[in-house]
């Protein structure tokens, strides 16, 4: 009976009143089942204090132990983080802070001599403040994360100057990118007829391969300095290794990442016959600069980063870094990269085509305090983040 009557009043509720009820349930039903996850996860963390059996062999106690801990604080800080993160997201919705920000970007163009016909100068300003309102309310989180945890495991390598400096240049790159492709997007959107979703989704398909062919030769370089390896016994392996599979590769690149963190990577970009592999300069034993002690005297980037010189060497042996560079190439060589493209190409046109659905139904603007006006940014963000995220989480499940 109780359910029946529960189930009486939620069909008497207006259409936008259970749209917007349902999203808030099921995003915190999402985030309570990964927080439920990550909790039994971080027990494993606490109890495990022995190295497992299988890992006797290649693991000692020392490097277990510190791994360990770094993970039970990595997990700690996401827990209290993403606690913020989805009280922050229901507190906006609840308290209508999109149709407020939205109206406050109004005010702004108009001032500026834009009145509301000018919806996409509209959707820019009104992206441009909230995400910098996103910057702002992640910043103390990541100084936290940066300089108590990651400084706490050895791992960070910045100051607080260079920090504040990339931030600020990450933002302004972003905004760069960000703001063009997103007017070009709601102008094809506006003109594109019935079939816009086609047009829409074949532009963004060809942002993202550009932006992957220009990224690390473009964008990267004004965050990290790129050089190429040197001639010598391991630029030889790799060159052996990448013949052996049919492997394109053209240039092979080390990046400063040492600047930042100790932390290490390794990647390839490119397209076609065009292949380039880029090797982190932390990933190197003979190669990082956190194995180097500082020259009498140097200054230069050591004002921005610190260089730490520790007792153990840090970086790979040539054969542990083929082992991590065979990784990647391995992901080339059984076609993960290109049917990882097939596959999200093929989500994002769905998508595309579901919003040429569902952008005409006003209680879904309603139901986010909509009621006046269907902005096509407003709608791309409702039914992507909002509607959507039943499908996401199956998506990425």
């Amino acid at each position: 009976a109780a359910m029946a009557l529960s189930g009486d009043l939620w069909a008497e509720l207006p259409a936008e009143r259970r749209i917007f009820c349902s999203v808030l349930l099921f995003s915190w039903a999402v985030y309570l089942w990964e927080a439920f996850l990550a909790h039994r996860q971080r027990r494993v963390y606490r109890t495990t204090t022995h190295v497992p059996q299988e890992l006797g062999q290649i693991m000692d106690s020392e490097t277990f132990e510190k791994s360990r801990l770094y993970q039970l604080d990595k997990s700690t800080f996401s827990f209290w983080s993403g606690l913020y993160s989805e009280v922050e997201g229901t507190m906006i919705l609840l308290c209508g802070g999109i149709p407020f920000l939205w109206k406050l970007s109004g005010q702004i163009s108009g001032r500026a001599g834009f009145g509301p016909e000018y919806e996409i100068v509209q959707s820019l300003v009104f992206l441009l403040l909230a995400t910098l309102f996103s910057a702002l309310t992640g910043l103390p989180w990541s100084l936290y994360n940066t300089f108590v945890i990651e400084e706490k495991h050895g791992f960070n390598q910045q100051t607080l100057g260079f920090f504040f400096k990339d931030a600020i240049k990450k933002f302004v790159v972003t905004q760069c990118i960000l703001l063009p492709v997103t007017s070009l997007l709601l102008y094809i959107i506006k003109i594109g007829g019935d079939y816009f979703f086609i047009y829409a989704w074949l532009f963004t398909l060809v942002v993202s391969l550009v932006l992957v062919t220009i990224y690390a030769d473009y964008i990267a370089p004004l965050f990290d300095k790129f050089i190429p390896l040197p001639e010598g016994e391991l630029k030889q392996q790799i060159e052996t290794m990448a013949k052996s599979i049919d492997f394109p590769l053209t240039k092979v690149y080390v990046v400063e990442g040492s600047k930042r963190s100790s932390h290490s990577n390794a990647y390839f970009y490119g397209f076609f016959k065009n292949k380039r592999i880029v090797l982190f300069d932390t990933l190197l034993e003979d190669y990082s600069a956190l194995n180097k002690e500082p020259a009498e005297g140097e200054d230069g980037e050591n004002e921005e980063t610190k260089s730490k010189t520790k007792n153990k060497k840090q970086g790979c042996k040539n054969e542990e870094v083929l082992a991590v560079l065979g990784h990647e190439l391995g992901h080339w060589k059984l076609g993960h990269t290109v049917k990882n493209i097939i596959i999200s190409q093929m989500n994002s046109f769905l998508c595309f085509f579901l919003f040429a659905v569902l952008i005409g139904q006003k209680e879904l603007f309603a139901a986010f305090g909509f009621y006046d006006t269907q902005p096509t940014l407003i709608g791309l963000m409702i039914i992507f983040q909002f509607i959507f995220s039943p499908y996401n989480e199956v998506n990425c499940f």
